[in-house]
């Protein structure tokens, strides 16, 4: 019997924050990753600017509580990306 995750990346399955180079952070549930792309499903995002919640805040109740998917599948371009975290290693 094979398994959904052959190929996938060794993140696959787990919530991460993607970190990026703009106003953008993004904390969802990691389907695959390579040098093109990070493939994301129940995606929030987090914009510097838009919120009255810092960055460090949001992340801290994210981890805590969890987040409210906007997204249900979101693909974020590798080229700005500046980090991959596990959620619950931060």
């Amino acid at each position: 019997m094979g398994t959904f995750h052959t190929g996938k990346h060794e993140l696959h399955g787990i919530t991460v924050v993607v970190e990026t180079e703009g106003e953008e952070t993004f904390v969802g549930r990691c389907d695959d990753m390579d040098d093109e792309k990070v493939i994301l499903l129940d995606v929030d995002v987090h914009r510097a600017g838009e919120s009255e919640v810092s960055k460090e805040d949001y992340l801290r109740q994210a981890a805590q509580w969890g987040v409210f998917a906007k997204h249900r599948h979101l693909v974020v371009d590798r080229s700005k990306v500046t980090a991959v975290n596990r959620l619950g290693e931060l």
